[in-house]
């Protein structure tokens, strides 16, 4: 049984921050939320969420535009984009209780490396894969259309267990909020399996403007999805990742019976964010890269995402 006396931040409040936030608020939790340009509408209004399942919700939350204003907090759970840059170590220093858990609930590979070098030794680090489709509608509103899960893994601390019991800790938070939850054993190959999806959506949903089942319903995107895919595998055996045996082929199953879904860099991408090119491509390349493997695709793929997100963004 999780304890709802532990206090819960959230540092950055979007569409995953602000979903799993309010659902575990919604459990009794005591939940505070860091924003900042929706700060003065979800003070006043709150959050509403728009879910599939259990409909409209609409709470009154614990909102902050500082850090620093916030109590210190047992476990703080990381939505921020993997684009926030080296400001957010310092915003979860002064969130964070003494030995908080730290869950960086974001996409691509090395984030968690990225944030472990500029945060105290006595904060742990895990990594969480949100299985979700999710996004942000306007300012505190948030519209869920389909799944939920987050899985979690133990990257680096003071634990001297490897993490197991700490994992299973945060998978009770999110399970007492009706939230799928389970312990991954190994954070390095479950990014990578979940590449094998976000590389090929992400990407083309920007690059086509298409939504999944547009990409899914034309023969050519679908052989293109396909073929991506394929190399994320080839990347992740490269790099000692052996992922399941028709892994690719169960995620076309499931994105087939999905409801038709934008990506959230294709999100980004209309609103003129950074997009999350270094976590989600750049990174994987390199690391395949270095095991002496070339994935010729992804890297065109990449490569075509740098210069539209530049141009969008000069504009």
């Amino acid at each position: 049984m999780a304890a709802r006396n532990l206090r819960i931040g959230i540092i950055g409040s979007g569409a995953i921050g602000g979903f799993y936030g309010l659902m575990l608020a919604r459990a009794g939790f005591d939940v505070h939320f860091l924003l900042r340009s929706e700060y003065e509408v979800v003070r006043v209004q709150g959050l509403k969420l728009e879910h599939a399942v259990h409909g409209s919700l609409h709470m009154p939350v614990k909102a902050y535009a500082r850090a620093a204003d916030m109590p210190p907090c047992d476990w703080l759970l990381v939505g921020a984009k993997a684009t926030s840059g080296a400001g957010l170590a310092a915003l979860i220093e002064q969130a964070a209780a003494a030995d908080a858990r730290v869950v960086v609930l974001q996409n691509g590979l090395g984030v968690e490396d990225l944030l472990r070098a500029s945060l105290p030794g006595n904060l742990h680090l895990l990594g969480g894969l949100c299985f979700i489709c999710v996004n942000r509608q306007a300012p505190g509103i948030i519209r869920h259309q389909a799944l939920g899960a987050v899985n979690l893994g133990y990257h680096s601390g003071p634990a001297n267990d490897g993490g197991a019991a700490i994992v299973e800790a945060g998978a009770g938070l999110f399970r007492a909020a009706g939230i799928d939850s389970q312990a991954m054993a190994d954070l390095g190959q479950a990014r990578w399996q979940k590449l094998v999806w976000n590389v090929p959506y992400n990407g083309l949903s920007v690059l086509l403007g298409a939504s999944t089942q547009q990409l899914m319903a034309d023969a050519d995107s679908r052989e293109l999805i396909k073929s991506l895919m394929a190399e994320v595998v080839q990347g992740a055996a490269a790099c000692g990742y052996e992922l399941p045996e028709g892994y690719a082929e169960q995620l076309l199953l499931m994105t087939e019976r999905m409801p038709d879904y934008w990506p959230s860099m294709y999100h980004d991408h209309v609103q003129r964010r950074p997009l999350e090119l270094d976590a989600i491509y750049a990174e994987p390349l390199a690391r395949a890269q270095a095991a002496g493997c070339s994935l010729a695709r992804i890297q065109m793929l990449h490569r075509a995402l740098t210069f539209i997100d530049r141009a969008n963004r000069s504009c």
